[in-house]
């Protein structure tokens, strides 16, 4: 069976206590605009010229129970879920479509969070 996961880090996640304060100062830092608050006002999107996307995150405090701090893409959440059972990792939250992306957390051998995502709303594939 081919491997579901593709090597690609899809969004990396810095924690922050307000993104409402957060997000300016960081577009200040960076020289760009930043877009309006999602997910219930938590978590912030700053565009980045290449490589990883970049989001603001005041969900919660980052511990090593998570959340995660980054996520692997994948096309097919069935599929990911097949390799997962076949190496014996537990799924520990999701699958869950929050209406841009289905997610799936699960931990390494080491308790870190970990999470794929599988695009699931319009606009282009990552």
């Amino acid at each position: 069976m081919e491997n579901p996961f593709r090597r690609e880090i899809g969004q990396v996640f810095i924690p922050v206590r307000d993104v409402h304060v957060a997000a300016p100062w960081y577009a200040e830092l960076l020289g760009t605009e930043v877009a309006a608050p999602t997910h219930d006002a938590t978590i912030v999107d700053i565009p980045m010229q290449s490589g990883p996307g970049l989001s603001l995150d005041a969900n919660a405090p980052f511990t090593a129970d998570g959340p995660p701090r980054f996520f692997w893409w994948a096309d097919d959440m069935g599929s990911v879920l097949a390799h997962l059972e076949r190496l014996g990792i537990d799924v520990v939250r999701g699958p869950l479509d929050i209406g841009s992306v289905e997610l799936l957390h699960f931990r390494d051998l080491d308790g870190n969070l970990l999470m794929v995502c599988v695009p699931t709303g319009p606009g282009p594939r990552p």
